[in-house]
């Protein structure tokens, strides 16, 4: 398969790296490189150092608590062995490349013995291993396993080696010292907010999709201690999720694209008020009155997030999984968003996956808004090569200070070291075009680097703040 070389991953060059362990240690970044004169193939070679050298700020992902990963029983883990790096996002290309659904539960139950299931995988590995998620996953083996590749032959050293890497730290050895990952903004998918034990590696959005959608009373209302009969004590529910985690939270994540588009009305709390009477009086909802609810909530929630000065992130573009996509309907995201900016100037939107595959709209809505930010989470192994030319696009489109470059968005933390590295491919793949068409100065994409890398990620989110007030977070044993 097409990897990126062994000068494009991070393993060698973090392995004597110490763990961040305070603010002072991640505020050093290397400074560019003079290149006056230089030749395409040196700049790009220097591109290529500083884009190692520099650290990532992650800032989406779906991990998992280390702890479940440890005790290894957690039903949220589709199989305990190497198919687990498979089961998130690659799994979705091996049932579009025709795997039958008995095959692939197959490879991921745990009643298969681990080395036994090459032979389910055989058959599709060569349709998917070049797509951006196999490409993920062969880098993260190679890296994490020391494999060149996944076959019958290796299949048995893979399982030893991810036995062998399941201990304690073992996220940190994989995120920072082997991804290159200064810290990671985690979507808990399991509760609105996951008191993580390592909340300065593992900082966290506050999920807001069932404040405003559904609304989903039982995942909220009974730690909040308030019970719900009305609108107002709904708005108390959020304040009281606000109040508590705001502090301590990085963002607010809502995926509501999923179930709708994304063109949130401003209702006022009155007109929503008896769309959420019915429903706790265990009423049918139409499709007009959920959305009036759905609007005034999610409207609530981004004053609330702007109250205290976190981003609102939202899922747009395509779907996770297969045979499911309306792509009429995501059309409609980048008109949308316009529209929610100009709603709301004074909060700041993020916009997740590059809105793929409509990425040009994507970049015009960012150029045009002030409170408009692009994220190329997930992108890069949706379409590395869209990442490349999104990425090149943006850069002499948009204000560089507007873009995000890397999110795993992963449930599984291995297979963060084949995305990280595929990132950092196209990053160097952008900056060296960028140069050699004589769109940059060496100088300039050298300059770059950091800002989109880390620079961008960390002023947005505050992350110097918010990694002090983490360091002393009340729940942390």
């Amino acid at each position: 398969m097409s990897q990126s070389p062994k000068t494009l991953t991070r393993r060698s060059a973090l392995k004597n790296t110490a763990a961040l362990c305070a603010v002072a240690a991640v505020e050093s970044a290397a400074m560019p490189a003079k290149s006056e004169n230089a030749k395409p193939t040196d700049i790009r070679e220097q591109l290529q150092k500083k884009v190692q050298e520099t650290l990532l700020v992650d800032t989406h992902e779906h991990l998992l608590e280390e702890e479940e990963r440890l005790k290894g029983d957690s039903n949220r883990i589709k199989a305990n062995d190497w198919s687990l790096l498979l089961s998130h996002y690659l799994d979705s290309d091996l049932l579009t490349a025709g795997m039958p659904k008995d095959a692939h539960d197959a490879l991921f139950s745990t009643a298969v013995d681990p080395v036994k299931k090459w032979e389910y995988l055989e058959p599709y590995w060569p349709a998917v291993r070049h797509t951006g998620y196999g490409q993920a996953v062969e880098i993260a083996l190679r890296e994490l396993y020391g494999v060149e590749g996944l076959s019958r032959e290796t299949v048995s050293k893979i399982q030893e080696g991810y036995r062998r890497r399941i201990r304690p730290g073992f996220y940190r050895e994989i995120l920072h010292d082997t991804a290159g990952i200064e810290s990671c903004q985690v979507n808990c998918l399991a509760s609105p907010f996951s008191e993580t034990m390592q909340p300065t590696l593992l900082m966290q959005d506050i999920s807001f999709l069932g404040m405003h959608m559904g609304p989903n009373l039982s995942a909220y209302a009974p730690k909040a201690g308030i019970e719900v009969k009305n609108l107002n004590d709904w708005h108390s529910v959020i304040d009281w999720w606000f109040k508590k985690y705001g502090p301590y939270a990085v963002a607010i994540k809502s995926q509501a694209a999923y179930s709708r588009n994304l063109d949130f009305e401003d209702v006022p709390a009155e007109t929503a008020s008896p769309s959420l009477k019915k429903k706790l009086a265990g009423e049918n909802l139409t499709p007009e009155e959920s959305k009036r609810l759905e609007d005034h909530l999610f409207w609530y929630c981004v004053r609330k997030a702007t109250e205290y000065h976190l981003p609102v992130k939202l899922h747009t573009g395509y779907y996770a999984g297969q045979n499911s996509m309306p792509l009429a309907r995501l059309q409609g995201n980048p008109g949308a968003i316009t529209d929610l900016c100009k709603k709301a100037p004074d909060a700041t939107f993020i916009f997740m996956h590059i809105c793929y595959p409509y990425y040009e709209e994507l970049i015009a809505a960012v150029k045009q808004h002030t409170n408009a930010v692009a994220d190329m989470c997930w992108a890069w192994i949706i379409s590395p090569v869209a990442g490349v030319n999104f990425l090149k696009q943006f850069l002499v489109t948009a204000p560089a200070n507007k873009v995000l470059t890397f999110g795993g968005d992963y449930i599984p933390v291995e297979p963060v070291v084949g995305h990280a590295a595929i990132a950092r491919k196209g990053i160097v793949n952008a900056l060296s075009q960028l140069t050699a068409e004589g769109w940059l100065t060496p100088d300039a994409a050298l300059e770059l680097v950091e800002p989109i890398m880390r620079g961008n990620a960390r002023r947005i989110f505050n992350l110097e703040e918010k990694t002090k007030k983490l360091a002393t977070a009340p729940w942390v044993k």
